[in-house]
């Protein structure tokens, strides 16, 4: 099951028919010349193609027009962000609903508006704790100069669409940008950068990493274990254990360890970033032993060609009470593309013999497949 955050912007676009050039705090003026509210509109023109995947999706929202109006219209699952629903909304009810959704750390948070929302979604999620969860917006304002979404609100569907088919979607940090709307109105156009967020996109194949537009494995682990390297070193004060495979070994073979092809190895990041080896071909006992010596610790793990399982295939040693003690969002894949794409569309898989657990990391996991570049996948 795949969680969608949903915040509408009731107010976004209004003032761009009526002549506005912007609807930040033009909301009365923009009635009165008679504007129409069309972002609940644009919003069900984006959700309506997931109808099909009514069973695999569920939302998390706001009341009344900032989401459960459309998703009751569309007649999907859905629960409600504690927050009273309002006759008109501003851009603090916004970043309310934004610091309430981040708390319940849904898969994607999909918001309609336009820059002057994706600001506030910006601004909210600078200040939370889990605020870097994937987002994705639906053009619904007068001014849509942010690269965080789709061309259409029809795009922004397909983007979901493709995740819930188990398709390629890349994760990257996009723009957030917004004109100045005093200036536009006197045809000025002075744009600001205010940060990125990141956005899930359709994924292609890296183009660095092209050979006759098939991917070259030994570049694309070369890049994957870069980048790995790179992350592990900011991380210091950590233990690091490697699952089995060649995706794995690449990372080993980087860092200059031993590796055990099909085992568990840990490594140690120090105090100042250096990466020391500290065990090969762990067992589970061997790792919950590591648990208690230390209490920062992630996984890289990665996937099973043709099959899709991330646990529970070669890799028992992490066991549902190792698992416990990590945590899904202590875990990261690693996987190249070409191996993604013979799942088929398949969603990845987590077997640890503990059913509750397994539906405790069904949603998605971020998977790394090459220098700076990630994809989303559902897991089940």
């Amino acid at each position: 099951m795949i969680t969608f955050g949903l915040i509408i912007n009731p107010y976004a676009g209004i003032g761009g028919a009526v002549g506005l050039k912007g609807s930040d705090q033009m909301v009365e003026e923009a009635f009165r010349r008679g504007a129409q509210q069309k972002a609940m509109s644009r919003t069900s023109d984006a959700l309506s193609g997931l109808s099909e995947h009514k069973a695999r999706c569920r939302f998390i929202t706001c009341p009344g027009d900032m989401g459960q109006s459309v998703l009751d219209e569309l007649g999907f699952d859905y629960s409600l962000l504690p927050m009273p629903e309002k006759e008109q909304t501003s851009a603090a009810d916004t970043q309310h609903a934004v610091t309430l959704m981040a708390e319940q750390q849904p898969d994607v948070l999909v918001f309609a508006g336009g820059d002057g929302t994706a600001r506030d979604i910006l601004a909210a999620l600078a200040e939370c704790e889990h605020g870097d969860i994937p987002v994705l917006g639906i053009p619904a304002g007068v001014k849509i100069h942010s690269g965080v979404y789709g061309v259409t609100p029809q795009a922004s569907g397909e983007v979901l669409n493709t995740l819930l088919n188990g398709g390629l979607v890349d994760i990257k940090e996009s723009e957030v940008r917004d004109l100045d709307e005093e200036a536009f109105r006197q045809d000025k156009v002075v744009a600001r950068h205010y940060g990125e967020l990141r956005v899930p996109q359709v994924g292609h194949f890296v183009q660095a990493v092209k050979q006759g537009g098939v991917e070259s494995e030994e570049l694309v682990l070369a890049d994957i274990a870069a980048f790995l390297r790179e992350e592990m070193e900011d991380q210091p004060d950590t233990l690091f254990l490697i699952g089995s495979g060649k995706t794995t070994q690449a990372i080993m073979e980087d860092l200059g360890f031993d590796n055990t092809l099909l085992g568990v190895d840990a490594v140690y990041v120090d105090k100042d970033g250096h990466i020391d080896p500290v065990a090969n071909d762990l067992n589970e006992q061997g790792i919950l032993q590591l648990f208690e010596r230390y209490p920062s610790r992630k996984a890289v793990l990665s996937i099973m060609g043709g099959q899709g399982h991330i646990i529970g295939r070669g890799n028992q040693q992490f066991s549902a009470a190792v698992l416990k003690q990590l945590s899904k969002t202590n875990v990261q894949l690693v996987s190249t593309k070409t191996k993604l794409t013979e799942l088929n569309g398949r969603p990845l898989i987590v077997d640890s013999g503990d059913a509750a657990l397994n539906q405790q990391w069904a949603g998605t996991l971020e998977v790394i497949t090459g220098y700076r570049d990630k994809v989303v996948q559902p897991v089940v």
